[in-house]
């Protein structure tokens, strides 16, 4: 998918980009390969491939949430920005927070955000786990999201507790979404979350199969959770 393809399949979606919006897309790929050959952020290098597995991949989310009645959004886990920086791009009014682990990641996210221009964007270097026992951004969030980080038991735990009474999680998955789900169900109700949405469709060019899975939060969480450092990993609530 070409930059040229990937504006028009936007368009199709509804989704309209401007001049300086495709400058920005331009400068991340550019930035992205760069940077990669200094650390490791991407095994996917090849323009065309960049631009549909990672940015239109990215705002795929968009076609099934309306992005415009949202305010507030973390990214758990985002490692090279995805999805929440082409999700940015796109809406410039959004209020991003990017939660990661590695701190040359959020170095390079930083740098990337600057050469951007993009205002309203926020960096922690920190484990999801930590961050989620954080009273500044424990039941904050509009919308959190998380790409293909961990099984959905995991991500959940991480993810929820996040997420303000009545926001969402938006699970992001390829594919055998289906069977993750019925074994994360008991840790999505325990951490008081109830499956409000299932959308599944294909990638274009590659005919790749996609699951979003849209998480409403019905219930505060347990103060309990998330648990320390590791645990949900090594115990998932299955």
């Amino acid at each position: 998918m070409n930059p040229e393809q990937f504006r028009e399949q936007l368009l199709q979606q509804g989704i309209a980009l401007s001049d300086e919006q495709m400058v920005q897309f331009d400068a991340y790929f550019k930035m992205l390969v760069e940077w990669n050959e200094k650390m490791n952020l991407t095994a996917i290098t090849d323009r065309d491939e960049v631009y549909l597995k990672h940015f239109y991949d990215s705002i795929s989310a968009a076609f099934y949430v309306d992005f415009k009645e949202i305010g507030t959004v973390c990214d758990v886990g985002a490692g090279a920005g995805f999805p929440s920086i082409p999700i940015k791009i796109c809406f410039p009014h959004l209020d991003v927070t990017i939660v990661d682990s590695l701190q040359k990641r959020i170095t390079f996210l930083d740098a990337l955000a600057a050469e951007l221009g993009l205002d309203r964007v926020h960096f922690h270097h920190a484990r999801a786990e930590e961050f989620g026992q954080n009273k500044a951004f424990r039941g904050t969030f509009d919308l959190v999201t998380a790409r293909a980080v961990a099984r959905m038991s995991v991500l959940t735990e991480l993810c929820l507790p996040l997420a303000k009474k009545n926001g969402f999680f938006l699970a992001m998955k390829g594919m055998q979404a289906e069977q993750e789900l019925k074994v994360g169900a008991k840790a999505i109700a325990t951490l008081g979350g109830k499956v409000k949405d299932h959308f599944a469709f294909s990638l274009p060019v590659e005919d790749s199969e996609r699951n979003l899975y849209l998480i409403e939060k019905v219930k505060e969480t347990p103060n309990k959770y998330p648990r320390k450092a590791g645990t949900p990993n090594k115990q998932p609530i299955e």
